[in-house]
């Protein structure tokens, strides 16, 4: 079918298209205006803007942690629907379906789970199998089992690292490597309760500067387009902003992504001694090319905190509201589930302040990243009301007047006159995290792309504009008009698919025997448990 999108505002950053033109379709990729050709349909894109799907680097849609909330907090789902016969709770409350089509009635149709543990691998693409329309994506952590930090305690040579985390990788049918808090889930078994980046893990005796930086050269020496992402130390606590820096220092020239920079803002001046730091961590993200980040946005109201932060997630049970938690430790990173309500008090007002200046400090788009660390800073469906607030001084004007006053006189905030484009709203969320991901197929508008197509139809009032598209397209196919589902299908899990030396094979077969008296089959995820053709993508290592 040869569809045409008539008359839009094309919004393409890669391909330099910024006007008003058409946009042509020919079954489920972008195609040049065929000359003389007629369309089997158009569609009148008059008064819109158009732009490629969005994309998630980082919001916990599956796994373990997210279905734990759910059945931590029935309250948020009483009477929702009867429990599904195959996927247990899955469907409960916010379930996967939801998920799916309400990122899809946004224009965003790439989504990336960013911490799946190897050990629920099977799990987490299950779940995610479970989600309408969208294409989605793992990141696998690694950074705190025994098998990498005894090969790093025992010098292992780096080929032999490589190896473990390509079959990490390959085994778990990941897009990438994400380390939580390098070293701190081991030191926690062992009682420790505070771990910096210099620290050393007890019976280890390796600091989590060397795990970072063993699992960053492995990363970019396989070619994973994706850098490996961390989730520093300290997340949360005052004066964390002095753990972000000095993880910004330790990039060093290779690539490094910072996970939800907003939880590292935090200063100690003032008398609360809990500050913005976000001028000083956005001026050392300029001049530190090397450095991605994503910021992990606040917004007020309830929502969940889930992480693979053990440590963190254990410190954290005080501050639950609704006073009930769950911590659970494993045999890597363990996790915890606390619920959490942000206020527009001093703490609330600060955290959402520091989001925003990062965003609005960090010069350059294509290196700052659009989360709210879904669930853990807010619900993913704030981001209209976020969009309105990078693109519109006088909302965000609007909404400093009822917050604390105390605390904006620690920001920077209201010194800020940037306002975003749609030009840096289209980097920031569409060519920007393509790239970062390695994913060419899409995240432009140009010949050869995946047709994942967002419509907006103009408004004055940017977070509805935003927030309900006109029109999108899922490779091709019309999913959403008017901000409402017409029509669901499946996406695909976008995976790596690195080959791990066969020496390195018959090493871990050996340690799993011995470890768990198993094969080592039972940890290797096999495609069709997953029982639906096509559903992989590959995704190439650079080479």
């Amino acid at each position: 079918m040869l569809t045409k999108i008539a008359g839009g505002d094309i919004i393409d950053p890669v391909n330099g298209r910024l006007g008003k033109g058409d946009l042509w379709i020919r079954d489920d990729k972008i195609v040049a205006a065929p000359a003389g050709g007629s369309a089997d349909r158009t569609i009148d894109a008059a008064g819109c803007i158009i732009m490629a799907g969005a994309i998630d680097i980082h919001s916990h849609i599956g796994g373990g942690n997210v279905n734990t909330a759910r059945l931590l907090l029935p309250e948020q789902h009483a009477a929702h629907q009867a429990r599904p016969a195959t996927t247990p709770l899955s469907n409960a409350g916010w379930s996967t379906f939801q998920t799916g089509c309400l990122y899809a009635k946004m224009g965003f149709t790439t989504v990336v789970e960013p911490a799946m543990s190897p050990g629920a691998a099977l799990h987490t693409h299950l779940e995610l199998a479970d989600i309408p329309i969208i294409d989605k994506a793992t990141l696998a952590i690694l950074g705190n089992d025994d098998f990498l930090l005894s090969m790093i305690r025992d010098d292992a040579s780096s080929h032999m690292i490589e190896d473990y985390v390509a079959w990490t990788v390959a085994s778990t049918r990941a897009l990438g490597v994400k380390v939580i808090n390098a070293g701190a889930a081991a030191a926690f078994k062992e009682n420790v309760r505070t771990f910096s980046l210099d620290d050393v893990v007890p019976s280890y005796g390796v600091s989590s500067r060397k795990i970072v930086k063993t699992l960053q050269a492995a990363v970019d020496s396989l070619g994973v387009p994706h850098p490996l992402h961390v989730h520093c130390n300290n997340l949360g606590s005052p004066g964390s902003a002095d753990t972000a820096a000095a993880t910004i220092a330790a990039a060093e020239g290779l690539p490094l992504h910072l996970a939800h920079l907003q939880f590292y803002g935090y200063g100690m001046e003032g008398k609360r001694r809990f500050s913005s730091a976000a001028a000083r961590l956005a001026e050392l993200v300029n001049a530190t090319p090397e450095v991605t980040i994503d910021i992990g946005q606040v917004m007020f109201g309830q929502t969940v905190t889930v992480s693979s932060d053990v440590m963190r997630q254990f410190s954290a049970r005080g501050s639950a509201q609704p006073k009930k938690s769950v911590i659970h430790d494993g045999d890597g990173n363990g996790g915890g589930i606390v619920p959490y309500r942000y206020s527009k008090d001093f703490y609330g007002t600060m955290q959402w302040a520091i989001g925003l200046e990062l965003f609005l400090l960090i010069d350059d788009p294509w290196r700052v990243f659009f989360t709210t660390d879904h669930p853990n800073g807010a619900p993913f469906t704030a981001y209209p009301a976020l969009f309105e607030l990078l693109m519109s001084r006088e909302a965000r004007t609007e909404m400093i007047a009822g917050l604390s006053p105390s605390a904006m006189a620690l920001s920077t905030l209201s010194a800020i006159d940037r306002e975003y484009t749609f030009e840096e709203i289209a980097i920031m969320t569409r060519a920007a995290p393509a790239r970062l991901l390695g994913l060419t197929d899409r995240g432009h508008l140009g010949a050869g792309a995946i047709a994942d197509i967002a419509v907006y139809r103009r408004d004055q009032n940017i977070a509805k504009m935003l927030g309900q598209a006109a029109y999108v397209f899922k490779d091709g196919d019309l999913v959403v008009q008017d901000g409402e589902i017409t029509h669901y299908r499946w996406g695909k899990a976008l995976r790596l698919n690195p080959s791990p030396d066969k020496a390195m094979l018959r090493r871990l077969e050996d340690y799993h025997q011995q470890r768990y008296g198993l094969s080592l089959d039972w940890f290797d995820f096999p495609d069709s448990a997953v029982a639906r053709e096509q559903h992989f993508g590959e995704v190439a290592c650079r080479t």
